[in-house]
């Protein structure tokens, strides 16, 4: 079975909640028997590198530009994909959804995931936003399967538009903590001693408001630090403010995108993981968190709640009290034993990329014999 896709700017190695589910799903399912192409965007990867862990990787040049590049890659995918040949063509996301009905028109056969509302996206203005819930309407009536990452997106998708959407959520593989200290030397870090976030540097992940709680709990007069990974894809006015509030605190380290290990060794050595989000669809970096055995505070978003965290490790996102009192509890706070034993053992049974890929693969199926 000949399976290409497109709706991510690529991988390995490039930012983002889309492309971290594609890179982990798309070898399993190669493993699983299918042929997988994924048609990536030249700007964001190395277009010389053409297979990945068995995954064919096909680069296409697209202007990179936030309102452009999306549409544009689709749209030159879709006519890639009816050239090379394929049995199912799998879209990611409500906005290359758009062209969907091109897809069907061409008499390709369409998967699509929906990874969540990007309509409720802050960066997005009025007219977008329309654009995106006209993708999300017409990847949901077209598409010949819809798959989403979470409960509550079924739920909202089936009550919308009658489409009987499959619920397959993202995974993560448990990891064996790091030893080594590397990227902790390099940014000035002590073991235990620094609160964790990680995310591109876009509104509705909330970091800006997640530095005046850090600010107001005043956690870093006993010389905890806070330590936020990411960058922006496009820098903007909230990402050039977000790296001017940040530098005001000598104890607010800004360390840009990290992959490989030295994400693995930030993950390992923190002693508080905290998401403050206002939109996720479910988040691949609050489940990673989780698999390392840290403990989380999260912001009190449907997402979020959908990974079973405690009731008292939420808080109202933008509520920067709210958010400075929960700094201030679980920073301090020793999370071992049976409580992180649980949790691990909770994402290890619920989240498995093996386990993913399979029910892909039969949703693949499903349509081909349809």
């Amino acid at each position: 079975m000949k399976i290409i896709v497109t709706g991510t700017r690529g991988f390995p190695n490039v930012q983002g909640g889309i492309e971290t589910h594609c890179e982990n799903l798309y070898p399993n399912v190669v493993n699983a028997g299918c042929d997988v192409t994924v048609i990536t965007r030249k700007a964001y990867v190395d277009p010389t590198v053409e297979q990945y862990k068995g995954v064919k990787l096909v680069a296409l040049w697209t202007p990179k530009k936030k309102f452009l590049e999306t549409i544009f890659h689709t749209f030159f995918s879709i006519f890639k994909a009816k050239t090379l040949g394929c049995d199912i063509l799998h879209i990611h996301a409500v906005g290359p959804a758009l062209l969907v009905p091109l897809a069907r028109l061409l008499g390709v056969k369409t998967v699509m995931t929906n990874h969540g509302p990007d309509y409720d996206r802050q960066k997005w203005g009025r007219a977008s936003k329309l654009i995106l819930r006209l993708g999300e309407f017409l990847g949901s009536k077209f598409s010949n399967k819809v798959i989403s990452i979470s409960q509550p997106i079924t739920d909202n998708l089936n009550h919308k538009y009658n489409c009987t959407a499959a619920t397959i959520p993202n995974g993560v593989r448990i990891p064996v903590p790091a030893k080594t200290k590397v990227a902790l030397t390099n940014f000035g870090l002590n073991q235990q001693k620094y609160i964790l976030t990680v995310g591109r540097f876009v509104p509705e992940k909330g970091f800006i408001d997640l530095i005046n709680a850090f600010n107001l709990s005043g956690l870093y007069h006993s010389g905890c630090q806070l330590v936020i990974v990411g960058d922006a894809d496009h820098e903007d006015r909230y990402s050039l403010a977000l790296k001017q509030k940040a530098v005001k605190n000598k104890n607010i380290i800004l360390t840009g995108f990290q992959k490989g290990t030295a994400l693995h060794e930030l993950f390992s050595h923190a002693g508080l993981f905290v998401l403050p989000s206002y939109h996720e669809g479910l988040p691949i970096v609050l489940l990673e968190a989780m698999s390392y055995g840290l403990s989380c505070i999260v912001s009190d978003i449907p997402a979020n709640r959908n990974v079973g965290l405690p009731d008292e490790r939420h808080f109202s996102p933008g509520d920067i009290n709210s958010m400075s009192d929960k700094l201030s509890i679980f920073a301090g706070k020793d999370f071992i034993g049976n409580e992180r034993d649980l949790q691990i053992d909770k994402i290890r049974k619920n989240y498995n990329w093996e386990t993913i890929a399979r029910e892909t693969v039969e949703i693949y199926q499903n349509v081909l014999n349809r």
